[in-house]
């Protein structure tokens, strides 16, 4: 029987998903790691265990490989840990090439970054800044519906950050772009890192200014008002856009 101090969590990534044994992350000897792993990176700690991240597996099973949004129920320390995996594996796919002098990079995992051997530029994980935002009016959220959601799920309105742009103006334009409503008292709430695939989600609660809302038909299929008390399906649990929700609900 391995001793608990022997375990590690492994976050083996293959096309942007982590095999998943039993449905959740493997908690594994650190003999099993060395059989089934060529190469593993320690990228943290998590109850006294190691988290490794890992790009090639022997014993991995296709059918157990699921999305970094099934293990929204871990604790959130462990749930960005597995999407550090993710956004690392990103960084090794995508920038496989030096921007400087254009020969192969190879990744090191002591930055975590991807090195060129010959002009040695530093190539550091490109992580995109989003912001994300509950607009309140009184005892109401404005939620939106996008197409990717099949089940109907409402949530609230997020978008990238712009070049020159500060966060207050980026929430302030994407909901207005998105919903055609003003907002003012723009205040910050929280930040959760968000591999999909690499992003940073800062999240701000705003007033209702003025206008009516107009959804983006290319961006939403329905924007509406709703009381915080009679909400559709929203936001799972674990993420950011649930916690805003909640938040505003705890303020009425």
């Amino acid at each position: 029987m391995s001793n608990q101090k022997d375990l590690v969590y492994l976050c083996y990534v293959t096309n942007g998903q982590l095999w998943l044994a039993d449905h959740n992350l493997p908690l594994i000897s650190k003999n099993q790691l060395d059989k089934w792993i060529k190469a593993s990176y320690v990228i943290g700690h998590y109850d006294e265990h190691e988290v490794v991240y890992a790009y090639e597996h022997h014993n991995a099973v296709e059918t157990e490989l699921d999305s970094l949004r099934s293990l929204l129920h871990l604790p959130s320390e462990l749930f960005n840990l597995a999407g550090k995996a993710i956004q690392l594996d990103y960084m090794r796919n995508t920038q496989q090439f030096c921007s400087r002098c254009g020969l192969q990079n190879h990744f090191d995992a002591t930055h975590p970054a991807m090195l060129c051997p010959s002009c040695h530029a530093v190539h550091y994980p490109r992580v995109s800044p989003c912001v994300i935002v509950a607009v309140k009016k009184g005892g109401q959220i404005l939620l939106a519906h996008h197409p990717r959601h099949k089940n109907r799920m409402y949530t609230v309105i997020a978008g990238f950050v712009e070049a020159g742009e500060t966060l207050e103006q980026c929430v302030a334009r994407e909901v207005k772009e998105e919903t055609g409503i003003e907002v003012s008292n723009i205040r910050y709430f929280d930040s959760q890192p968000w591999a999909f695939p690499s992003n940073l989600m800062m999240g701000f609660i705003a007033d209702y200014e003025s206008g009516e809302i107009n959804p983006d038909y290319e961006e939403l299929t329905d924007a509406q008002w709703f009381d915080v008390d009679d909400l559709p399906m929203v936001a799972p649990e674990g993420t950011i856009a649930r916690r805003l929700i909640e938040a505003v609900k705890a303020q009425n």
